[in-house]
């Protein structure tokens, strides 16, 4: 019997659950989808697993080896790949890409006048008290200041840069599949934009992302990751492969331009199998 997909109202409430069809568990090497389009700018609905950029020179499944395959023509005529929001690996959903020089500087200058707007979705541990709550806490890399095995783990710190979130409730559960586990579904809106901002103010809230390797409950499990890769020991503490935060919405408020898209299957997945029932 195939996944469910739900259907959330405007504030997050369950509205209702459809039946969807068999598909295979979440590819790595799953294609980015083009959800909009002009002669500056495309919009990509980036997968999870997917890397932004290579990070050595034999990574080739990237996000940018695949746009600058997309954009050959462009690329011969004049333009270029420039990736104005950049998603971290494991992160899912839209991710606005610049065909021009031209188009990057001025997407550029909109994003640090916060003329673009974005908002995720994430599914987190336990249930928030608050239906809504903002994080102003300054992010630093964690080894500046104190020994950390992850070179690029960051934590707050009084001198650190400043950083702040805006999250919103969307849903609670408690789950059948993980007894006496609680989950919930937040909206989180970056008010800045520093590393791992929203998975480190999450933690930070106390309701770490599900899934995350880094700021979850042990950061050994990313350590453990790098030496074996995915084991059935990591699922069994960190329930899905990857973390669950999703790109939701973006918003260019200078051209009245707003898009989103839906929760990545594997998320939706998740929360169907572990449903058991709401707050409230």
């Amino acid at each position: 019997m195939g996944p469910l997909f739900l259907q959330w109202s405007a504030a997050g409430l369950l509205l209702s659950i459809q039946r969807m069809t068999p598909d295979t568990h979440m590819r790595p090497w799953a294609s980015p989808v083009i959800i909009d389009e002009s002669d500056q700018w495309l919009l990509i609905d980036k997968p999870a697993l997917m890397a932004a950029h290579p990070s050595k020179p034999t990574d080739r499944a990237t996000l940018w080896h695949h746009l600058c395959d997309l954009l050959a023509y462009e690329r011969i005529n004049g333009g270029q790949v420039s990736l104005i929001n950049r998603l971290d690996r494991e992160t899912s959903g839209l991710t606005l890409v610049a065909k021009t020089r031209a188009a990057a500087r001025s997407l550029c200058r909109q994003m640090e006048a916060h003329h673009i707007q974005k908002s995720y979705q994430a599914l987190v541990h336990g249930w928030p008290e608050l239906t809504g709550w903002t994080v102003d806490a300054p992010i630093a890399r964690k080894g500046a200041y104190e020994p950390s095995p992850i070179w690029l783990k960051q934590a707050i710190h009084p001198d650190g840069s400043s950083a702040q979130t805006r999250f919103e409730l969307l849903q609670r559960f408690e789950s059948k599949a993980h007894p006496k586990k609680r989950f919930s579904l937040v909206a989180a809106i970056p008010i800045t934009g520093r590393m791992h901002q929203i998975r480190v103010h999450l933690a930070h809230s106390g309701h770490p992302i599900v899934g995350d390797k880094i700021y979850g409950e042990d950061e050994q499990c990313y350590l453990e990751f790098i030496e074996t890769g995915w084991t059935q020991s990591l699922e069994n503490r960190l329930l899905l492969p990857r973390h669950a935060l999703h790109a939701y919405s973006l918003a260019l408020s200078e051209s009245g331009l707003q898009w989103k898209s839906p929760l990545a299957d594997d998320i939706r997945r998740f929360i169907v199998h572990s449903l058991m029932s709401a707050s409230e």
